[in-house]
């Protein structure tokens, strides 16, 4: 499927890639249509997802399955250290 961008999207997509979040334009193109149809979603589908989110979170308190931080720093560390890793798996998966 032959897809034409202006230059203005072709630019935004070069940019998204540049920025390592994603490795090639299908990435980005896949990642725009998945946002494009969570919108679509009514909003009460959006609210029940949201709410079964929260509830999982909730769940894992409850379970003693969270970490502790002494800082916004070491929060930060953890989150890009586990970004990297799912990263890493995600790369070494072919997804």
């Amino acid at each position: 499927m032959p897809i034409v961008l202006t230059p203005e999207l072709e630019k935004l997509v070069d940019e998204e890639i540049k920025s390592g979040d994603f490795d090639s334009p299908n990435e980005v193109l896949r990642a725009s249509l998945l946002i494009l149809k969570e919108r679509r979603l009514p909003k009460q589908v959006r609210l029940e997802n949201l709410r079964r989110e929260v509830q999982k979170g909730i769940d894992a308190i409850r379970e003693g399955r969270f970490t502790t931080y002494d800082s916004a720093d070491e929060l930060i560390e953890d989150v890009i250290r586990e970004a990297h890793v799912e990263f890493e798996a995600r790369k070494d998966n072919g997804a």
